[in-house]
């Protein structure tokens, strides 16, 4: 396994790989890496001959007042996670290297990123698909794997892919969850005790949703209201927002279906987390 900073020297190890018939597989990350994160790598292996890992917290898409300073970062970590899963380059470029002093050019995706995490995070999704956008150009991926936890961003990176005619498979993930049922985040390592227990009812809400939704319920406002229940039940959180949406085009739905996703987003004391399910799958 090698670690690579260089953005140049990124781009010479893709094109070698290539030029000898080899495929490659991107799993982006901002480091930290959990359990989600190695699924993500072991599928990256069994789909691709080179396996490339990126760990980059991104400053474009963390707006004022939001935790990049803070975000946690542990690359010796990093590296063990790595190693395990076979990892061939740890891609790991400076912030500079991606962001020069004269650079300008950014990348947004428009309707898609308006509502849920787009309508209190403005600039975020831009920084995401500006980031995905290079790291497809350096290392010119086959395949690109990704955690349905971001269901908004997998959205986002698959409409800009398609839109600018970019080479790459998007591969979503399912969401890897602890087996008390929390979403797997490297933001957990905020929580303490108590707010990791509180933390817990984002992934009951998502049950007793889908389990509604088997009995029968379509209407929702009714499921809704039920999700908002639980959500309030615990004092220290606050719901950023509850919305059921369409699943494809990411739409206000009034009446749910198979295709229905329910996202989340709900602060723990500072901390946000995000969540969601579609409802009708197992």
């Amino acid at each position: 396994m090698q670690t690579v900073e260089s953005v140049v020297a990124m781009q010479n190890l893709s094109r070698a790989a290539h030029r000898s018939g080899r495929t490659i597989t991107l799993v982006p990350t901002m480091g930290y890496l959990h359990e989600g994160h190695a699924s993500l790598l072991r599928e990256g292996r069994r789909r691709g001959d080179l396996l490339v890992l990126s760990i980059f917290v991104n400053p474009t898409q963390f707006g004022v007042g939001e935790d990049f300073e803070a975000y946690p970062r542990d690359l010796v970590r990093d590296r063990a996670v790595a190693e395990s899963a076979s990892v061939d380059v740890i891609f790991a470029p400076p912030a500079g290297e991606m962001y020069p002093a004269s650079y300008q050019t950014y990348v947004d995706v428009e309707r898609l990123t308006l509502p849920l995490c787009g309508a209190n995070r403005p600039g975020h999704f831009r920084g995401v698909t500006t980031v995905v956008s290079k790291l497809f150009n350096i290392v010119q991926p086959d395949v690109a794997l990704f955690g349905a936890k971001d269901y908004q961003q997998l959205a986002v990176i698959r409409r800009m892919v398609a839109d600018l005619n970019m080479p790459v498979e998007v591969v979503g993930m399912p969401i890897v969850r602890e087996d008390d049922g929390l979403a797997l985040s490297s933001r957990n390592a905020y929580l303490s005790p108590e707010q990791r227990q509180a933390a817990l009812c984002l992934s009951r809400s998502l049950r007793t949703a889908k389990g509604l939704y088997r009995a029968g319920e379509r209407d929702v406002a009714t499921l809704r209201d039920r999700v908002t229940a639980i959500i309030a039940a615990e004092p220290s959180t606050v719901a950023d927002y509850i919305e059921f949406r369409n699943g494809d085009s990411l739409e206000e739905v009034g009446v749910a279906d198979d295709r229905t996703l329910l996202a989340l987003a709900v602060k723990i004391g500072t901390t946000r987390l995000i969540d969601n399910c579609l409802l009708g799958e197992e």
